[in-house]
């Protein structure tokens, strides 16, 4: 019977902590749950910016809002003083209640749904801070090319629906309602490319045609689906863009704060170890590196890609 308390052992994955670390140029660095910092010394983006993460009893009990303490010290340890944009990747609390706080710090435009553009509203960024995305049209943001593509959150969706109207901190967790889920592509000046995957839902055919080298893979919840949902998550991400590269995000227990060591979710809310057993395999059979990212370090998830040549995703649109 498998177990349904504790949680995984992060350790049994350490050999898989090994990201190429970057030098000079684009990197990708880790900063808890789907947040990622894409810079490459001149220009910089981050996908949801969040680094509150209030405790269990505090999204249970109370209201929550952003701490700027731990922001500002999030900021300076990962080295950001400037961001081209912020985007969440849905607008729960564990991605987006920080969002507009980072932007604000950073001279960054939020660029989201309706639901994203309420939480910048409520965070006191004016309009023309606020970009409004359109499914699948490219966003400039200094040297990257930004598409948003529609998506799902992965079931259960504790919190479904869309905000309705500006949320000003402090608010209830279920105030940070899921809005629109996005898989982010991006393309750098430089050619490389990135698929955000943050949660682990999908829209079936949604990325058919598009094409990223590295895919950061959002698995939260993903080991309490059955076999069949992993599988078909896998083709609908990883196998449709045609990544070389799979980074696993969003498997580090968001209630704990940044300053301490990560840890697995507990297996009440997901179960790493199921997943692991399902994509590891996947992922070996298909010859793509499967790895996890270490936090707060420049990786360089491009470097020595296997297979030569971009591996074309299937149906590729021009």
């Amino acid at each position: 019977m498998k177990p349904r308390f504790g949680r995984p052992d992060i350790s049994r994955y350490a050999d898989r902590f090994d990201v190429p670390g970057a030098g000079e140029g684009l990197s990708v660095t880790f900063l808890g749950v789907s947040t990622l910092l894409f810079a490459d010394g001149a220009s910089a983006v981050m996908t949801d910016g969040f680094f509150s993460r209030p405790s269990l009893a505090a999204v249970g009990l109370r209201r929550i809002a952003p701490d700027r303490r731990r922001i500002d010290a999030a900021l300076t340890r990962a080295g950001v003083a400037a961001l081209d944009a912020v985007v969440p990747v849905h607008t729960h609390f564990d991605h987006a209640m920080d969002s507009a706080v980072v932007a604000a710090r950073t001279g960054a435009r939020l660029v989201g749904g309706p639901s994203a553009a309420h939480i910048g509203r409520g965070g006191g960024l004016p309009d023309d801070e606020i970009v409004r995305a359109a499914p699948g049209e490219p966003i400039t943001c200094g040297a990257f090319t930004l598409t948003l593509v529609e998506s799902r959150h992965c079931p259960p969706d504790r919190y479904p629906g869309s905000i309705t109207g500006p949320v000003a901190p402090p608010v209830r967790a279920s105030a940070y309602r899921c809005g629109d889920a996005w898989s982010l592509l991006l393309r750098h000046a430089g050619g490389r490319t990135a698929l955000v995957h943050g949660s682990a839902g999908f829209v079936p055919g949604a990325l058919e045609g598009r094409s990223a080298d590295v895919a950061y893979l959002g698995v939260g919840q993903l080991g309490l689906q059955d076999e069949e949902y992993v599988r078909a998550y896998w083709k609908e991400t990883v196998e449709a863009v045609g990544a070389r590269r799979v980074v696993l995000v969003h498997w580090d227990d968001f209630f704990r704060p940044l300053d301490k060591p990560l840890r697995a979710l507990p297996r009440l809310g997901d179960d790493l170890d199921a997943t692991m057993r399902i994509i590891g395999p996947l992922a070996a059979e298909q010859g793509v590196p499967l790895h996890f990212p270490t936090v707060w370090r420049r990786e360089d998830p491009w470097s020595g890609l296997p297979g030569g040549d971009r591996r074309p995703a299937r149906h590729e649109r021009p």
